[in-house]
């Protein structure tokens, strides 16, 4: 049985994107395999697949619940429920 997000409301927020790469791996000269965009605040970090996995560095240093696929957000995640939205 899938989980319910008590997160939906963050769907309908659209922050404007902090650059169009994740800044952590700009900084350090990593390479990133997708992005991800945090539907709180705006940023944007590299996914699960990515060395340095900055989307989810950044939920556990800000707890933002939600993000989604960066640029085209065809998806979204809600970290706290562990399901998609």
């Amino acid at each position: 049985m899938a989980k319910e997000c008590t997160h939906r409301s963050f769907l309908s927020n659209n922050p404007t994107p902090s650059g169009q790469g994740c800044a952590e791996c700009l900084r350090t000269g990593q390479k990133w395999a997708q992005l991800r965009m945090c539907l709180t605040c705006g940023h944007v970090g590299c996914c699960d697949s990515s060395p340095g996995k900055h989307a989810t560095a950044h939920f556990q240093e800000t707890k933002h619940p939600a993000m989604k696929s960066f640029p085209e957000g065809k998806w979204a995640w809600c970290y706290v429920d562990e399901t998609y939205l």
